[in-house]
């Protein structure tokens, strides 16, 4: 019976199955996956009061980007602010105004920050919560002061 293997193939054969041998242990590791993560996608949080009171006078002024709103009382504690990634500039000399919570449907709902362009000879005043004699909070909106 004549041998599968000459004796000039055998280093050869034995380097091609101790290879095959390696890469089968080596594939066939133990594999540790992570720990399986619950992913739950939440909506901000909805802060909600009876419906509040409205005040006699003239509605806030508000600037572009953030919706108009009357001048109402509100007996909830404005939330605190969100933080806010905050990138680049479009173009030198913007500057960030921050976000605020907002007063709408009965509800606080968080409107983001944004950049804005300067405006000579002006400075620009914030939005902000203010708590009246009556315990109430009143928004003062954020504008233009010359």
């Amino acid at each position: 019976m004549k041998a599968f293997m000459t004796p000039r193939s055998t280093p050869r054969a034995l380097l091609l199955a101790t290879c095959a041998a390696s890469a089968a242990v080596l594939m066939s590791g133990c594999v540790v996956a992570p720990p399986y993560r619950q992913v739950v996608y939440q909506s901000p949080p909805i802060y909600t009061q009876p419906a509040p009171v409205y005040t006699q006078g003239a509605p806030v002024v508000v600037q572009p980007g953030y919706p108009q709103q009357q001048q109402v009382v509100v007996y909830q504690d404005p939330p605190p602010p969100q933080v806010e990634v905050v990138g680049v500039a479009p173009a030198p000399g913007y500057f960030w105004v921050g976000g605020v919570w907002l007063w709408q449907a009965n509800r606080h709902v968080w409107s983001p920050g944004r950049w804005e362009a300067p405006r000579a000879g002006q400075v620009y005043v914030p939005h902000q919560w203010v708590r009246g004699n009556g315990g109430g909070w009143r928004m003062n909106g954020g504008y233009w002061r010359h």
